[in-house]
């Protein structure tokens, strides 16, 4: 059989291979290794009806079983042998295995006294010296026979493939799980540098309270024919970046108001900033807090009522689950931010600016990297909001943002129309007040109190408020994905007007990509002397 098996390999299997496909000669193969096997079995069970006169006796009856079992296996160690040739499994290492064995058992066949020649008897002592090394061989070949089974069962190869991968992507998602976590706790904790800088700038209100009185106002913020820049932020460190970034880059700076809105608690800490660091080269800022807003309270603003309400509190603040923070998901619906009023601020730019026409707003993580007042001189026919677009393929449409499956979102929207970006939007503030839009945003706030036509955020609100509304800037404009996506090519951010780091890596943050920190650290004012002693580390 062996050497059937080696000619047909030399020989016709040539021809065969040329004439046959690959896969048919593999299933010719599995059957020639089938029937070798079958064979083993068959002549195994003969021995139960051997010819009566062998049954005379017994010694030789056992010495033509043995004969036989080790003609059988040699067969069989020749078949997989010549198969790992075939398909060069372990070739080095199995390969050798196999053949050393068959020379074994050629080596057994070939002893004295293994087979009776002239009718002569064969030794006891002798005889089980060399069944005993027949069996030890045989037990060998089939536990060799056995372990290496899987590298020619396909299906059997194929299943533990299969659950190798499953495997290894149960522990991907749970680390990717467990690194979104982790990425989510870092972006809400509040780093010791930042709160050290607020600290001392407190602090330095307090030593020096006559340095510090609120200066008279400028009628310059109000001024149409002016620049304006709406800036809405906690972080002092981030909006002196977005202001001196602007500043340093501008043609004609002294044309430049930036409105500043923060919370109460960091006021005092981002006046004494621009204090101590007044803006260069003529530019304004003026800075307030939202409380100062009067007509931002609950009976006006849906999204204030909301966050006031016992159910929303108890969604944000109770811990239902022992395991809740584990949930990535779960702490991305209850970060801080969204509790934020700051973060609605967007809204409302027609009543906080009443005597603007055109205004640029900007989130606190972007950089201006070139003078933008070309944005003025965009002409928006018409619409409200100028913005980038940010969809590509089936990525980032309004399907992916908005519940569908409500009526009302599938009566008023298209699921394939295309997103844009909020963090860098030129706002024609008149066009806003004819179209009447912070009276949209306030219908689609109130329908959505049990957070069913969006789960979270100001994207889909502004989504719905600016539909049919917004209108498409050049990519240059607005390049986005620095806090999450290393893969944004440095030529596309040289061409940028404004770079945004939106994502959980912020760059004042430790988890910040290094390959874009840079581009931020070097508008932080390093002289600044509560910088250094707050140890930035940039």
């Amino acid at each position: 059989m062996a050497v059937a098996f080696h000619g047909g390999r030399n020989g016709v299997g040539s021809g065969l291979r040329s004439f046959f496909s690959y896969r048919i000669f593999i299933s010719a193969l599995f059957s020639f290794l089938f029937l070798a096997t079958f064979s083993v079995v068959l002549n195994s069970s003969r021995h139960h009806t051997l010819p009566r006169t062998f049954q005379s006796d017994p010694l030789k009856t056992r010495l033509d079983l043995i004969h036989k079992q080790a003609t059988d296996h040699l067969t069989l160690v020749n078949a997989y042998a010549a198969y790992a040739r075939k398909l060069k499994l372990d070739a080095s290492k199995q390969l050798k295995l196999f053949e050393d064995l068959a020379v074994n058992f050629s080596d057994l066949q070939a002893k004295p006294g293994l087979k009776l020649e002239n009718g002569n008897a064969i030794e006891e002592d002798a005889f089980r010296q060399i069944e005993k090394e027949v069996k030890d061989k045989v037990k060998t070949a089939r536990m060799m026979i056995v372990e290496s089974k899987e590298s020619y069962d396909t299906q059997l190869k194929i299943q533990k493939l299969k659950d190798t991968i499953f495997a290894v992507q149960e522990q991907l998602t749970k680390a990717k799980k467990n690194g979104a976590v982790a990425s989510l706790i870092s972006a809400k904790s509040v780093p010791k540098s930042l709160n050290c800088l607020a600290m001392r700038l407190v602090g330095e209100r307090i030593s020096n309270p006559e340095k510090y009185k609120d200066a008279p106002f400028d009628s310059a913020v109000e001024d149409p024919s002016l620049y304006h820049y709406a800036v809405f932020s906690d972080n002092v460190i981030a909006v002196s970046v977005v202001v001196r970034s602007v500043v340093v880059n501008a043609e004609e700076p002294w044309k430049h108001v930036f409105h500043v809105v923060t919370d109460r608690m960091n006021l005092a800490a981002m006046k004494v900033w621009f204090k101590m660091r007044p803006l260069d080269r003529g530019a304004r800022v003026e800075i307030k807090s939202v409380e100062e807003f009067k007509f931002l309270n609950s009976s006006y603003a849906p999204v204030l009522r909301q966050l006031e309400s016992a159910k929303l509190q108890k969604f944000y603040f109770e811990n239902q689950a022992e395991n809740s923070t584990r949930d990535e998901h779960n702490i991305k619906f209850k970060n801080p931010k969204y509790l934020s009023v700051l973060n609605h601020l967007r809204f409302y730019l027609p009543e906080m600016y009443p005597k603007l026409n055109k205004i640029l707003f900007l989130d606190d993580d972007v950089v201006v990297q070139k003078d933008v007042t070309g944005l003025w001189k965009i002409n928006l026919d018409g619409k409200v909001n100028g913005a980038v677009e940010t969809c590509f393929g089936s990525f980032h449409r309004y399907g992916q943002y908005l519940n569908f499956t409500h009526p009302l979102i599938k009566e008023s929207f298209n699921p394939n129309a295309c997103a844009w970006a909020f963090g860098m939007n030129i706002f024609d503030l008149n066009a806003w007040r004819r179209e009447k839009c912070t009276d949209q945003y306030h219908y689609w706030q109130n329908l959505n109190e049990d957070r069913s036509l969006w789960k979270l955020g100001t994207l889909p609100p502004g989504l719905m408020t600016f539909y049919s509304k917004t209108k498409s800037l050049d990519k240059s404009w607005h390049v986005l994905g620095l806090g999450y996506n290393p893969g944004v090519s440095m030529d596309e951010i040289k061409k940028a007007a404004v770079i945004h780091y939106n994502g959980n890596m912020k760059p004042w943050l430790d988890i910040a990509m290094n390959q874009y920190k840079s581009l931020w650290t070097k508008y932080v004012d390093n002289e600044m002397e509560f910088v250094q002693m707050c140890n930035f580390g940039l």
